[in-house]
């Protein structure tokens, strides 16, 4: 999976609670999401992307997603938001 996009993307935000934010806000255009990451917190997050129509693109594992945005630590998920 290439994580290209993500990283060179001006306006991105890290951690499940802040993607959630800005699907709920309609700023998000694209969502990651890891798929080693606990199912009972992505699950939601999942569903409110389905009913707002926002893409979501699956990756293979949290530490990588925090890899290409340039944290230290793993992420559930991450999202690429409107400029």
């Amino acid at each position: 999976m290439s994580y290209e996009r993500l990283r060179v993307a001006k306006k991105r935000v890290v951690g499940t609670k802040q993607v959630t934010k800005a699907v709920m806000k309609g700023t998000a255009r694209v969502v990651y999401i890891a798929k080693d990451a606990e199912p009972h917190v992505t699950g939601p997050l999942i569903q409110l992307c389905r009913e707002r129509g926002v893409e979501i693109v699956e990756v293979d594992s949290m530490k990588e997603l925090g890899r290409a945005c340039g944290i230290e630590v793993g992420s559930a998920s991450a999202v690429i938001l409107e400029e």
